[in-house]
């Protein structure tokens, strides 16, 4: 493990990745799964019968070993690498002290960490063996820990003294092992990640720890819907996922071998386990990691520090980087101070709809195409604006099918609807073949009518292949007999310059069965009064319509989210209802 303050560069880590643009047409519907599994493993199409082997062990194997796989900088500054190399080497010693802990194939073993070189090697060694890696969000609460460990009968745990008193006596029923001192390990009674590493030999990705090979349906990570209404499902997801990983980080993200690449999500849930540890490291690519918790300036500088070309965030991160004028001013800055400046070369956004105003800010303050993606914990993502696929895609919309899925819009009785009417997103499973999902582990929901896979979302299909989010199904408003998607509405919202955030909801109404209520986060500074709340409404009935107008708008300092940044509106609506 290398620790310094200097970055360098991924260059050639990556495996069999071209930089050419595609006709996105062309690829997709000319999608060849062999040809796929050849162009990510080569000759070697069983490295996909260990996540381990197909994300670090094949790279050693065949030369890569020495190639940056970890950039991690933690709170204080400090800069961390590790190669390949070492990563299978600490992997191998934690291996073996899962498996002296009783540890076998298909077994939980969890991490509540922050993102950190430790949990990216305990993960790797979970796949190594053969079982089954659980995140844990550090943002849980005790309630959130016990429900997912009591599910997933998770037989060992990771964790930091800042996080040990959440598990409370589930440690009685799980193993604990503390990342940190051993004055804190004391304390707990855990075993010390350290001390028991020390004591496990280093071995090489061939020696004492083989990889278990598995078969492609075998899961390798047990992750959980967010749970915003009801208990949280489970979602055990297959090796079979790895390709579908893949496909979004080479055409949707363009992942290049000569890329800095950084997701801002943690890795706690989907999308940065995903496609901050598994898609770029099956890739052979950086990963970078920062310790920070979010702020404007901390982004701006981490993304200078280590010339960040490819940025993968939300619209929420980018909401408030824009928001910040950190941005704003260093772009103003008529310095020529070359090491000041971003070296973005794209940027991509998922996890709820962009405007037109956030994609302009990147474009003008980034200096990058950002490109808006959408997907499910269930399914990984499944719609996209391509960077790697050329394709004509209109702002504001969720893109394009990801190669290898086939997306349909049914209304409420199964029937596909034509382009221009709105229904439910749904996967059509046997034209699918990058399609992994097969239903929740303990069988929660039945999600799936004949051969469709039903997403929840309510989306439009255009003639151009793009499609338009408007809302989960629980999330459309029906007002004076019109359906209305709140995306749209709060789209609109977001472009008066008095506002922050928005969210619209639904709430009882004697006449309309139900009215639109829009709930607004004022920018720093702004005051609410009657003044900006009737712009807001004049606004949205110029842009939209006259049924689809706030009748009533309230000013709030927040707005409720899930951990991953998502808008509660279930919430907002019990509120509106008392």
């Amino acid at each position: 493990m290398n620790t310094s303050s200097q970055n360098t560069s991924s260059t050639e880590t990556a495996v069999n990745t071209v930089n050419t643009i595609t006709s996105y047409s062309d690829y997709y519907h000319n999608f060849d799964m062999s040809a796929l599994l050849t162009e990510i493993f080569g000759e070697q199409v069983d490295d996909r019968l260990n996540a381990y082997m197909a994300c670090c062990g094949r790279h050693v194997r065949d030369g890569r070993g020495d190639n940056i796989a970890l950039v991690h900088e933690d709170t204080a500054g400090n800069v961390t690498r590790m190669s390949f190399a070492e990563l299978d080497k600490a992997s191998a010693q934690v291996a073996n002290l899962l498996q002296s802990y009783g540890v076998q194939v298909g077994d939980q073993v969890a991490t509540m960490l922050p993102r950190s070189p430790e949990l990216l090697t305990i993960v790797l060694a979970t796949w190594r063996i053969g079982a089954v890696y659980q995140p844990l969000f550090t943002a849980f609460g005790y309630d959130s820990i016990q429900y997912r460990i009591d599910k997933a009968n998770t037989k060992v745990v990771f964790t930091n003294q800042e996080n040990r008193g959440k598990f409370e006596d589930l440690a009685k029923q799980t193993k604990m092992v503390l990342v940190g001192s051993k004055v804190d390990t004391q304390s707990s009674g855990d075993d010390n990640y350290a001390d028991q590493i020390s004591t496990q030999p280093q071995t090489a990705h061939s020696q004492k720890v083989p990889p278990v090979l598995l078969n492609t349906e075998a899961p390798f990570l047990q992750m959980f819907t967010s749970g915003t209404v009801g208990k949280a499902k489970g979602v055990s997801v297959p090796l079979s996922a790895l390709s579908a990983f893949y496909l979004y980080m080479r055409y949707a993200i363009d992942l290049r071998a000569d890329d800095n690449y950084w997701n801002m999500a943690d890795p706690g849930w989907a999308y940065g386990l995903y496609y901050a540890i598994t898609g770029p490291l099956l890739m052979g690519v950086t990963t970078y990691f920062n310790e920070s918790s979010f702020d404007a300036a901390n982004t701006r500088d981490f993304m200078v520090r280590h010339k960040i070309s490819n940025l993968a965030s939300s619209p929420t991160a980018f909401r408030m980087m824009k928001s910040s004028g950190v941005f704003e001013s260093a772009h103003n800055d008529n310095s020529n101070d070359n090491e000041a400046k971003l070296s973005l070369r794209c940027a991509n956004s998922a996890g709820e709809t962009l405007n037109t105003e956030v994609v302009s800010w990147v474009e003008t303050y980034l200096n990058c195409k950002v490109c808006d993606q959408y997907g499910q914990t269930e399914t990984g993502m499944t719609c996209c604006e391509h960077h790697a696929l050329d394709h004509e895609c209109p702002v504001g919309s969720m893109g394009m099918a990801l190669p290898g899925h086939t997306l349909v819009v049914l209304d409420d009785d199964m029937k596909v609807l034509a382009d221009g009417e709105q229904g439910q997103l749904a996967v059509l499973v046997s034209q699918s073949p990058a399609f992994y999902f097969r239903g929740y582990s303990w069988n929660e929901k039945d999600a799936f009518v004949d051969d469709y896979y039903l997403t929840g979302d309510v989306v439009e299909r255009h003639s151009d292949g793009s499609y338009w989010f408007s809302g989960r199904d629980d999330d459309i408003i029906i007002t004076a007999g019109y359906r209305v998607g709140p995306t749209d509405i709060e789209n609109t919202v977001l472009e008066h310059e008095a506002v922050a955030e928005s969210a619209s909801v639904g709430v009882p109404d004697e006449v309309r069965g139900h009215m639109i209520k829009s709930y607004v986060v004022l920018k720093d500074g702004i005051e609410g009064t009657e003044k900006i709340a009737k712009e807001i409404q004049d606004l949205v009935r110029r842009r939209l319509s006259t049924h689809a107008y706030p009748r009533e708008v309230e000013f709030v300092a927040a707005l409720p989210k899930t951990p991953s940044g998502k808008i509660q509106r279930f919430l907002l609506r019990s509120l509106s209802a008392v």
